[in-house]
């Protein structure tokens, strides 16, 4: 059964005025966020064997705090079209899924965003819920599927995990990123 995750980068820094988006690197809070994250991941054996990662500078950060906690074989692509995507991802994970049985996207919102909501079918009300509400930075979905990637369809997936950064933490005033 292929298994996606979801990831939405880290909190992002604004502090670099006048630097372009794409260039933008992870808050202090946000490497925090991703190295919890991490071994979240790890610990819940959510271990992909591909990952494809958009080119922005901290999707790349995000990315590199779970690089040590996975496997040696995983097979990383950096895909241009996970960058300002216009709708959803649909499409990019259709074309660059390929055979993988645990797939991670690294990527933005909106698009990460409509693609989680486009692709949960069957799931648990609450998480549902959450993730209609608001996918903060930094959160993992986590959908199972039936079909192969190149057959994703609306509704298809089962959310088998929401997983927010303020889930890991003891701070009881920790809040969600936008």
């Amino acid at each position: 059964m292929p298994r996606l995750l979801l990831l939405r980068h880290a909190k992002s820094s604004w502090a670099e005025q006048g630097k372009p988006d794409r260039e933008r690197p992870l808050a202090p809070r946000g490497r925090e966020a991703a190295e919890r994250m991490a071994q979240e991941m790890d610990a819940r054996g959510l271990l992909p064997d591909r990952i494809l990662c958009s080119p922005a500078r901290r999707t790349g950060e995000t990315l590199a705090a779970l690089l040590p906690h996975l496997p040696k074989s995983v097979e990383l692509q950096i895909v241009d079209d996970l960058y300002e995507a216009p709708d959803d991802y649909r499409t990019t994970i259709a074309l660059h899924g390929e055979a993988a049985s645990c797939l991670l996207v690294v990527g933005h919102n909106p698009a990460i965003h409509a693609t989680a909501i486009n692709l949960v079918g069957s799931a648990d009300r609450k998480g549902a819920a959450d993730i209609l509400s608001k996918y903060p930075t930094g959160a993992l979905a986590v959908i199972d599927f039936v079909d192969r990637w190149a057959d994703l369809r609306p509704g298809g997936g089962r959310l088998a995990a929401f997983i927010r950064p303020r889930d890991l933490t003891d701070d009881p005033d920790a809040q969600d990123d936008d």
